[in-house]
């Protein structure tokens, strides 16, 4: 008799595609703090493991969790549920440090 393992799946967005074979996606969510039932918004993120190399910045995907393929990554990518438009893009590209070197 066969025994089907459990794991666990996260939908999450991607917010930097730039490693070989490798995304980093963020997870989002929502808990209520302890003492002063105030809801705190807190993330969380991942280095999954796109072997297709098919995600981009800013894609919404399902990334399930696998054997470890190295030190860091403990997940795969399962499907892309949503491209991301060029306005997701932009926002979530990085600012230049503008700060270095300014100084008098």
């Amino acid at each position: 008799m066969e025994t089907k393992t459990f794991r666990r799946t996260r939908v999450g967005r991607v917010v930097a595609d730039k490693s070989s074979q490798t995304i980093k996606v963020q997870i989002e969510g929502i808990v209520q703090h302890p003492k002063y039932k105030k809801y705190i918004k807190r993330s969380r993120t991942f280095m999954v493991h796109d072997a297709e190399e098919q995600c981009k910045l800013g894609d919404l995907v399902r990334i399930e969790e696998c054997r470890p393929i190295s030190k860091l990554k403990k997940w795969v990518v399962r499907e892309v549920i949503e491209r991301a438009d060029e306005k997701i893009k932009d926002s979530m590209k990085e600012a230049p440090d503008d700060s270095a070197g300014n100084e008098p």
